[in-house]
């Protein structure tokens, strides 16, 4: 079955970074798109980035534009969101979601990692 699967997660100071890593199992991974999202405390879920199978298409929220890339290695079945500059508004669950299609809706992502704490203190 497909599996997606966070890491990197933690608690950090503002101003400082963040990797995390989301694997995946069980799909032609190179054929996907796949995006972070994170949920807020008490808040919806919001899209945060996405990189296109091939690496050819990434974008972000305007929030993170200049603080967050997204990069995948595709012989590793992974995806990276590179976190920097991190500020106490980015204090979320962050979840990266598998696709066919590149989009940032999450209904167009049919995968999901069960997600990853991110808290970042002021």
């Amino acid at each position: 079955q497909v599996q997606l699967v966070e890491s990197g997660g933690g608690l950090v100071q503002a101003g400082g970074s963040l990797r995390l890593s989301c694997v995946a199992s069980g799909l032609p991974f190179s054929s996907y798109a796949v995006a972070w999202f994170r949920q807020p405390p008490g808040k919806e879920r919001e899209f945060v980035a996405a990189i296109s199978g091939g690496s050819a298409y990434r974008s972000w929220i305007e929030s993170v534009k200049d603080r967050f890339d997204i990069s995948r290695d595709n012989d590793k079945n992974t995806v990276y969101a590179q976190m920097t500059s991190l500020k106490p508004e980015d204090t979320a669950v962050y979840y990266c979601a598998a696709g066919l299609q590149y989009d940032n809706v999450p209904e167009r992502y049919e995968y999901w990692g069960q997600g990853t704490q991110v808290t970042v203190s002021s």
